[in-house]
């Protein structure tokens, strides 16, 4: 019989991250328990945006936000606030 895993003290996130990197949770499912958890949204989403992309162009970016487990809205809004994080310190400063 195999000896119980124990999931390790971790110093970091990024420690924490480099482990799972390299270890099956299964391997650690007798330490884990059940929550319960709901996430609701900072900010409400109050405006729409309509894009007209190709369809392979959808279907790959909908493969690829499966993939991470989220879907291809939350996706490209991921990616949207973080192009605007990258690139907001070239931009000019916006009144309203």
């Amino acid at each position: 019989m195999t000896k119980a895993r124990k999931i390790p003290i971790f110093k970091s996130v990024a420690e924490e991250a480099r482990f799972w990197d390299t270890h099956d949770v299964t391997d650690y499912l007798g330490e884990l328990k059940e929550v319960k958890a709901a996430f609701a949204p900072l900010t409400p989403k109050e405006e729409t945006l309509t894009i007209r992309i190709q369809a392979a162009l959808k279907r790959k970016l909908e493969n690829l936000a499966q993939s991470y487990g989220i879907n291809l809205s939350t996706l490209l809004r991921i990616w949207l606030i973080d192009r605007l994080k990258a690139t907001n310190s070239r931009l000019p400063k916006l009144t309203e």
